[in-house]
């Protein structure tokens, strides 16, 4: 089931953010850890940028500083030319889990995530709208505990959107889905963009995702030295979306943004980013092998479609009615 947001009235323009030489270092027992080192990054208003890095590397603690939830030891942040100090009401932001209070309906809920002063009849209007923009109209009066995760986490959205903020920071907000479930929220969440077009800097530890939902991709990393995480590399997306999850181009940058966080792809002839039509002769199985009405391929120009990986060769097909010619097997 693909679930579809609707349009809803959205009160203030998107913000863009510069991050300038951010550091913060956290200290246990007299002991310093350095978390974050000399980061420095531009976001467009309505740009959505993913952050992603090994565990430990600093991600929610970067996102935790735009919002004013932490402070950096040394930096700035500036949101729309102006500083970020203390929680930051031009940002909202989504985690792992809803947080939804389970006392409160679905609408009650959402209507938290009001500014204080919204009129009785405005704020309604404006819950309605959120509640229709992720497919839950219907579900109003139910609580958190009568409706499933992936319900729960479009409240907890629709919350986050409820005071028409600048700047959405999600924290790994489709961590805790099902994979179906997963791959519909992502698109619910460019159907929200699309209707709501705020800034977006999300967290995830899924390389897929973030080339699915990004303009930039944001690798956060550090060298032996322990001295902190800081930007690492930077990809631009390429194409519009939404975007073709089986294409090449994207599963190229999976394969570099996976060798940067240190995870092998075990990429072979014929799989991933090479693909088969451009495999040089030497990885094309020998002519016998190949039925006997297909050409010698290495000299011919017409093409089949069948298996060259290096490791399996596709046997002949037996003529009809050969019964002693092995057949081929999957």
């Amino acid at each position: 089931m693909r679930i579809t947001a609707t349009s809803a009235v959205r009160t203030r323009p998107a913000d863009p953010i510069r991050i300038s030489g951010v550091g913060r270092t956290f200290t246990t027992d007299g002991v310093a850890l350095p978390v974050l080192r000399e980061v420095h990054l531009d976001i467009a208003a309505g740009e959505i940028v993913a952050l992603i890095g090994a565990s430990g590397s600093g991600k929610s603690t970067l996102l935790r500083q735009v919002c004013g939830l932490d402070t950096p030891d040394t930096g700035s942040i500036v949101i729309d030319d102006r500083p970020v100090a203390g929680v930051d009401p031009r940002c909202a932001v989504a985690f792992q889990e809803p947080r939804l209070l389970p006392w409160r309906t679905l609408a009650a809920n959402v209507a938290l995530g009001l500014p204080r002063g919204t009129g009785r009849e405005a704020g309604a209007a404006r819950v309605d709208a959120l509640l229709r923009l992720v497919g839950l109209a219907g579900f109003r009066s139910h609580r958190p505990r009568h409706v499933s995760g992936g319900m729960a986490q479009r409240a907890a959205l629709a919350r986050a959107l409820a005071r028409s903020p600048g700047v959405l920071l999600l924290d790994e907000p489709f961590g805790a889905l099902d994979a179906l479930t997963r791959l519909q929220m992502q698109d619910l969440l460019l159907d929200i963009h699309r209707a709501e077009p705020t800034t977006v800097i999300l967290v995830t530890h899924d390389v897929d995702e973030a080339l699915y939902l990004a303009d930039r991709v944001v690798l956060l990393g550090s060298d032996d030295t322990g001295a902190g995480s800081t930007v690492v590399r930077v990809i631009d997306v390429p194409g519009d979306r939404p975007r073709d999850r089986g294409s090449h181009d994207l599963a190229a940058l999976r394969a570099g943004l996976l060798e940067g966080l240190g995870v092998a792809t075990h990429q072979h002839a014929g799989d991933g980013n090479v693909p088969p039509d451009d495999l040089p002769p030497d990885d094309l199985p020998p002519d016998d092998l190949l039925p006997d009405h297909v050409p010698d391929r290495r000299g011919a120009d017409s093409r089949v479609a069948h298996d060259r990986s290096p490791h399996v060769h596709a046997a002949a097909t037996p003529a009809a009615g050969d019964a002693d010619t092995p057949r081929t097997h999957a």
